[in-house]
């Protein structure tokens, strides 16, 4: 089995592309198969290199990989389609010479007047064969006389083109429906129905994977395949991706980019999870599986024949599993640059790194994102008394004395304590400070969290405030903004709140 992802190089990666991108990776992977990649550039105004570069990039997030490509070689190269040119120019031709294809010499002025001239009339618009007349001794004349000419493909009259495929069974499409479409423009650029079909018989493809939004090419692809001698490959059309309206997945759904959700914060294991189950189920009652296990049981018999919908809270919670499963040290690594944009992080040396990889249980356990985790952090990293004990919210918490009582204490506690740098010391001093106030649950955790935090709510406790004391214990060239430690807190605090 041999599969191709063909994007085009035209911008970013959009999710419905990656899910193409995946089923042909599990396709092939279930299988023992090779995946090629092949740039489809022949869009010159619109291809770029960063475009390619960007889209590698994205697939190798992801992690999907590939046997051929641009990029690592293979032996049925190139696999850029502007650096094919020559090859699709010598299939051109010996269609011409089979009388397969013909010169067609009408403008671009013709054309739309044919179009309108249908359109007017209630017909579907194709083009009307004016050239299939020419005599080909005539046309190859004009030719080599330097007339411009873009080299069509003659569509048999009458003729039924049926094809199984694979997610959507047989499909039937009556050549009276197709005009005869360019193979090949004047300026030598191959059209896109061409090059595909000159590039899958020259790679060998075996399956063609690709959106339902082709279905409609397929037809003729298959009377090329036939007319350069060769069988067609086996052909299955994914349904689109949906937004929540059940409209074309779009900008105004909000992201749509694969560089946009990994921006976010999403793990690329996530985001394939959950790419995997829209229009597809494992079975089994599963849904969070490894890639590898997503392939030994991806078939496309399963694939539904229905649109799906992509629902980020899904996402979410398909995230916040591998959020919660992911090694910490990866995920301080890829939650540091969120914290430098929020001036919280220097460039962390490795004492740091520990200290964050210690802390993900604070962000792991109880965010959607990585993007999020900046918020749950923030207690950490900046602390102000008097501005907490300005916001009103905050000041009534200590309208009585006894939330008073607990911060006295508090501070006295731990004035005579080591820091707090793990769970049992935190809960050790709790526990002092009970016995001196009389206070327990929340009238003691309460004006703790509060005296300590300057937020009446946040993270938990015996993990926050560990974590606290450990990076206030770091010394200044760690790459951390500067850490006020509990002890400090808690005296400022209960100074402030006598004032």
């Amino acid at each position: 089995m041999r599969v191709r992802f063909a994007p085009s190089p035209t911008g970013h990666l959009h999710v419905g592309n990656a899910r193409t991108a995946l089923y042909n990776w599990l396709l092939a992977r279930g299988a023992g198969g090779a995946v090629v990649l092949r740039i489809e550039d022949t869009d010159r105004e619109r291809s770029t290199v960063e475009a390619e570069q960007a889209i590698l990039q994205d697939l190798r997030w992801l992690g999907l990989d590939w046997e051929e490509g641009p990029d690592v070689g293979g032996d049925f190269g190139p696999y850029r389609q502007s650096e094919r040119l020559d090859r699709y120019a010598a299939e051109a031709q010996r269609l011409v010479q089979s009388g397969a294809a013909y010169y067609c010499f009408c403008t671009a002025r013709q054309i739309e007047e044919e179009r309108q001239a249908a359109l007017a009339e209630g017909r579907p618009p194709r083009y009307s064969g004016r050239c299939r007349a020419i005599a080909p001794q005539e046309a190859a004349q004009r030719v080599a006389d330097g007339e411009s000419a873009v080299v069509r493909f003659l569509v048999p009259h009458e003729r039924d083109v049926t094809f199984d495929d694979l997610v959507r069974g047989p499909v039937t499409v009556s050549t009276t429906l197709i005009g005869d479409p360019v193979l090949l423009r004047s300026d030598g650029h191959p059209a896109y129905n061409f090059a595909v079909v000159v590039d899958d018989v020259e790679m060998a493809i075996t399956d063609v994977v690709r959106g339902e939004d082709h279905i409609s090419n397929t037809p003729r692809q298959i009377l090329l395949y036939e007319a350069l001698g060769h069988a067609p490959p086996r052909f299955a059309h994914l349904s689109l991706v949906l937004g929540p309206d059940h409209s074309p997945l779009s900008k105004r759904h909000g992201a749509t980019s694969v560089a946009e959700f990994r921006a976010k914060g999403y793990l690329p294991e996530a985001l394939v999870n959950y790419l995997a189950l829209i229009g597809w189920s494992p079975g089994g009652g599963d849904e969070l599986l490894p890639p590898g296990e997503l392939a030994r049981r991806f078939s496309l018999g399963s694939v539904s024949h229905s649109a799906g919908v992509f629902d980020e809270s899904k996402l979410a919670w398909v995230n916040r599993h591998y959020l919660k499963t992911a090694d910490p040290e990866r995920l301080a690594r890829l939650v540091t640059p969120y914290l430098q944009d929020a001036g919280l992080v220097r460039e962390p040396d490795e004492a740091a790194l520990r200290w964050l990889a210690e802390s993900m249980p604070l962000v792991s356990g109880s965010v959607d994102r990585l993007d999020q985790a900046v918020e749950r952090l923030t207690s950490v990293f900046r602390f102000d008394a008097a501005a907490a004990l300005a916001r009103l919210e905050v000041r009534g918490e200590f309208a009585s004395d006894a939330p008073r009582e607990v911060v006295r204490a508090l501070a006295v506690e731990l004035e005579a304590s080591p820091p707090l740098v793990d769970r049992e010391a935190f809960r050790e001093a709790a526990r002092r400070v009970r016995a001196r106030t009389g206070q327990k649950g929340r009238a003691l955790l309460h004006p703790i969290r509060v005296a300590l935090t300057g937020e009446p709510e946040g993270p938990e406790l015996d993990l926050l405030i560990p974590a606290i004391d450990r990076g206030a214990e770091l010394p200044a060239g760690s790459g951390l903004a500067a850490i006020v430690g509990c002890r400090a807190r808690a005296r400022q605090f209960a100074a402030a709140l006598a004032s």
